[in-house]
């Protein structure tokens, strides 16, 4: 059967062929993201009640719908926040699969909409649902359009951009910032209605009426059927400005425009953009899950081209401010870098070891291999991403090692005079169960991996995937396609002894060989050096010399400065404070180093939701790429003092935007009570504690000084006297004040609002307002403020809620390199138990990093016993032996001991990658030693002793595992030491891999043999 497959060179030829341009054009095909399309079960949801203050947001939105979400199954957390005019809740479910998932969003939906039909006030806006996913959570682009004044023509013109934009494929949806809704306003004169006996509720009614179209339906005459309909809604002021009103008692009409002044504007506006000094309009763009970032980017680029003539005839201009091309295709391109210079450098030890032709035979075979993954991936629906890449970095330098020792065993047999069909049946029969076995026990480490729960579970899912299509593709390649095409080249090797490489192997044999006799003969210093080797590299760990930074992070070049500013600040003032730090901003900024800073009043986006309110503010910051010049983080520090020290009255903190999976700060604490004294009491304690610890910036809390605010009470009995309806007097202050909604049209696809509300100049006092006229229905005139008692305080800026319980949360970042995220936290929690007794009322949540990382630890364990289990199962089957599967799982301590030491030296951190790294590296260093006791095995069966079995098994094997260990490195040598580009995020898996296969593959050629020659002294057999 094997002579007949291997005889059939152009069947195999041909499945090559098909494989290399089906893996060419997936990966040409394959849509570019910098990270895999994840759904993180999280949902956000905000809802909008206009004019509401803080506490009503609370009590008429944000409890009514934390109502209806306990209610739900599978729950993890809730954090919900009620602000002037917005409820947000943040919902994350539990660990469930994605039929599930949608079954709890139908559910949710279910509860909302009966929330929103029984209790929600009518003047609330629908609720919005958004699943965050890595598409949703951060925009792939933000554009700007940047005019000369903030006026209609810069509304309209961002609209039709809006609209445009929203039509491209690869567009799921935009958030716009600073762009006012249109209204049609009647802007009333209280004192000129009272004198006329009319009041608000008579000018809204009329309003109301007027502005209505009435479609009467059709008509049958003689001459056929008409359609009959008035028309009354117009968006021209002069098309209302006659229409009439009448007063109780009179017959004489009053015209709108006798009592109102009726104009074109936008609404109240609740954030503001500038650029470069000039108001923009800023618009956040999220791709569709699965599309082409790339693609979209440059479909965004082709737009603002054709755009930018046509607009700056009208003095504006589109700006692509931000985008993820640059951190895409720099993410892509170090990994795509790294791949290459790996696959040049295992081509490389192939070529060292073997013939020119044979490297060249196992170069190929690795490129089908790739090319074969990336077909499978392809098919399955997935996107060309870092995640993919890294993937396929790790298992580059495992795709060759069974070609490797297979075409080895051929090389030597063929060396022996066998004929090529001959070499390749008895090499496939020598070497292809423990091949077999290696394979199976590289992808026993990596499937549990696939089991890894919460958020870096899911975005690390890929990895082991990728090794385990990687690896099954290498067993076709190097037991069918390898031997083929060598039996079929026609290649005979020189046994010239004059031959460099055969004397360049035959000098490591001996030297190898001489070493290995000098250890066996000395078997307790060897031991000793090994256990004090593993001994130092825990003693190391335990002493905190590895550095700890759980999740390390490529920084995207972007950053936000955030600025708070007092709750009583009008947007127009936060506004301004906002450019006062923009301009300290660019002063630390050199020439070239910034892509755009552009300045943002009235939204401030964070790393978990945006946050809304006048009192926000935010400058974002793009750079561009550094180019050998300063880091982010280098820009950051160098302008941190300058731009905290600014002179104005506001809390200034400084956000880093990063790639990998989303995380929180390192420091996250959620000081909870129903005290809400006690309350802001524990958490001012606490922020002087956290201040304190070594390493620790940036803190911030989310307590927001509220507005002040006039809190008016209805007076019933002087409302009874007035003859006016319940609701009348709650209707007058809202008109009075920020107005009715009484009608709307649409216009070109626009919606525009009617509103009525009374016309005023800025008071000194709020007092002012009830002092507005109204003229009653029985006749006299009354002042506002007789209807009502008013008394003033002040309200709450935010109000957060996590599970369900009012909430303060703390936040603050670390310096990695004075602290860690578990140290850090761990010193808080010492810190308050000192002062605990003096907030009875009080309870601590830490979450953020620390619930990833305890989540992720304590599920790494198990996944790493599990696939050690899958290990020992595997050896245990092909040696069928209790002891030697544990003879051969010795070689995981070395590895780790490797890896301490290799991130000691590269002092890259210990993080949750890098541990993943040895939980793989489990499955990688077995490899060196099922070769090596497979090969003493079948010496042992043929009657040699322990001693010269081992010796010979070691010499015959030394030159494959050499080889498998070289090619392994060399694929993931580029990526760790950086040669194609470095990686924060990746590099340091690599080092881990690096150098744990280093000092396992060193130990394994002396340990090994030295332990199998001590356990099997005294058998001639292996049973």
């Amino acid at each position: 059967m094997l002579e007949r497959l291997y005889s059939n060179h152009p069947l195999a030829n041909i499945f090559m062929g098909v494989v290399l341009a089906m893996g060419a054009a997936a990966y040409l095909m394959m849509p570019r993201e910098q990270d895999p399309e994840i759904n993180f079960n999280w949902i956000n949801m905000t809802t909008v009640l206009p004019g509401a203050s803080a506490e009503d947001v609370e009590r008429l939105i944000t409890d009514p719908l934390e109502e209806a979400i306990a209610r739900l199954q599978d729950v993890r957390f809730v954090v919900s926040s009620s602000r002037e005019n917005v409820s947000n809740i943040l919902i994350r479910f539990e660990e469930i699969s994605e039929r599930e998932f949608e079954r709890r969003i139908a559910d949710l939906r279910r509860e909302v909409q009966a929330m929103v039909n029984e209790e929600l006030p009518p003047e609330a806006r629908d609720p919005n649902i958004l699943e965050v996913t890595t598409s949703s959570g951060f925009p792939s682009a933000i554009v700007l359009l940047v005019g000369q004044a903030d006026d209609d023509r810069l509304r309209g013109v961002a609209r039709r951009t809006l609209q445009d934009l929203e039509r491209f494929s690869r567009v799921d949806q935009i958030l716009a910032q600073g762009l006012n809704n249109p209204e049609l306003q009647v802007l009333f004169d209280p004192p000129a209605l009272a004198a006329r006996s009319l009041n608000a509720l008579d000018l809204a009614g009329a309003a109301a009426g007027w502005y209505q179209d009435v479609f009467a339906g059709r008509l049958q005459t003689d001459s056929g059927q008409w359609l009959i309909r008035a028309e009354g809604r117009s968006i021209e002021p002069d098309a209302l400005s006659g229409l009439t009103l009448t007063a109780p008692g009179s017959d004489r009409p009053v015209r709108f425009d006798d009592v109102a002044r009726l104009q074109i504007g936008s609404s109240i506006p609740e954030q503001m953009v500038r650029f470069e000094g000039r108001p923009a309009v800023m618009l956040s763009v999220t791709k569709r899950a699965g599309s082409n970032t790339l693609a979209l980017i440059e479909d965004l680029d082709s737009y603002i081209e054709e755009r930018n003539p046509v607009l700056a005839g009208q003095g504006m201009e589109l700006v692509l401010a931000d985008d993820q091309t640059i951190a895409t295709r720099e993410a892509i391109d170090i990994m795509r870098n790294n791949a290459v210079v790996g696959l040049l450098l295992v081509f490389a030890v192939c070529w060292l070891f073997l013939a020119t032709r044979i490297a060249l035979l196992v170069g190929t075979g690795l490129i089908l291999c790739v090319a074969g993954t990336f077909g499978v991936l392809a098919t399955l629906g997935y996107t060309l991403n870092i995640t993919v890449l890294l993937g396929v970095v790790i298992v580059l330098g495992m795709l060759v090692d069974v070609s490797v020792v297979m075409v080895e065993a051929i090389y030597n047999r063929l060396r022996l005079g066998q004929e090529p069909m001959r070499a390749a049946t008895h090499a496939l029969r020598e070497v292809g169960v423990p091949l077999t076995a290696s394979v199976l026990t590289t992808i026993a480490a990596f499937l549990p991996l696939m089991l890894l729960p919460g958020i870096v579970g899911k975005f690390m899912f890929v990895v082991p995937f990728v090794v385990t299509v990687g690896l099954l593709i290498s067993l076709t390649q190097a037991f069918w396609i390898l031997p083929t095409q060598v039996i079929h080249s026609q290649y005979r090797p020189d046994n010239d002894p004059k031959d460099w490489r055969l004397r360049f192997t035959r000098r490591v044999r001996r030297g190898y060989v001489r070493a290995l006799l000098y250890t066996l003969r000395r078997p307790k210093r060897l031991l000793s050096v090994a256990a004090l080797t593993f001994a130092l590299a825990l003693t190391a760990v335990a002493a905190g010399l590895v550095r700890l930074e759980f999740f390390a992070f490529d920084p995207i070049r972007l950053f936000y400065v955030q600025v708070d500013v007092p709750g009583d600040v009008a947007l127009e003032e936060t506004l301004a404070r906002v450019e006062q730090v923009e301009a300290r901003v660019r002063e630390a900024l050199r020439e070239g180093e910034a892509r755009s800073v552009t300045s943002l009043a009235g939204v401030q986006f964070t790393d978990v939701e945006p946050l809304f309110g006048d009192q926000y503010g935010q400058v974002i910051v793009s750079l561009n790429p550094d180019d050998g010049g300063r880091s982010m983080a280098e820009i950051i520090e160098a302008m941190r003092q300058p731009v905290l020290n600014t002179p104005i009255d506001a809390r200034i903190a400084f956000l880093q935007v990063s790639g990998g999976p989303p995380t929180q700060q390192p420091i996250n604490v959620k000081v909870r009570s129903d005290d809400f004294e006690e309350l802001r009491r524990a958490t001012a304690a606490l922020r002087e504690l956290i201040a304190e610890l070594p390493g620790t910036r940036d803190i911030s809390d989310d307590r927001v000084p509220g507005r002040s605010e006039l809190v008016l009470t209805l007076d019933r009995e002087a409302i009874g006297r007035t003859g006016l309806p319940p609701d009348a007097a709650a209707r007058l202050l809202r008109l009075h004040v920020d107005g009715e909604i009484v009608g709307f049209t649409r216009e070109a696809g626009e919606r525009f609002e009617l509103r009525v509300r009374a016309e005023r100049d800025q008071p000194d006092d709020p007092g002012a307002v009830l002092d507005d006229p109204v003229a009653l229905p029985t006749g006299p005139v009354t002042r506002l403020g007789a209807l009502v008692d008013a008394r003033s305080s002040e309200a709450p800026g935010l109000i957060r809620h996590y599970n369900l319980r009012r909430a303060i949360t703390i936040e603050a970042d670390i310096d990695r390199q004075i602290t860690n995220t578990v140290e850090v936290n761990r010193r808080i929690q010492a810190g308050w138990e000192e002062i605990r007794t003096e907030f009875p009322g009080t309870d601590l949540d830490f979450s953020g990093e620390l619930d990833d990382i305890e989540e992720s630890l304590e599920s790494m364990a198990v996944l790493f016993l599990l696939g050690l289990g899958l290990i020992y199962l595997i050896l245990a089957t092909q040696f069928r032996s209790y002891f030697q599967p544990f003879l051969i799982l010795i070689t995981v301590p070395m590895a780790f001991t490797g890896v301490v030491f290799g991130l000691l030296i590269s002092n890259n951190p210990l993080s949750l990658y890098t541990m993943y790294g040895i939980i793989a590296l489990a499955g990688i260093a077995v490899n060196a030693a099922i070769v090596l006791i497979d090969a003493a095995n079948q010496r042992l069966a043929t009657g040699m002793r322990p001693l010269h079995a081992t010796i010979y098994a070691a010499r015959r094997r030394v030159i494959p595992i050499l080889m498998t260990t070289a090619t392994t490195i060399a694929g993931l040598l580029s990526l760790a030491i950086g040669l194609g580009g470095r990686s924060l995020l990746w590099g340091p898996v690599a080092v881990t891999l690096v150098w744990g296969l280093t000092v396992s593959a060193l130990l394994t050629l002396f340990v090994i043999p030295l332990l199998y020659r001590l356990f099997m002294r005294g058998r001639a057999t292996v049973a």
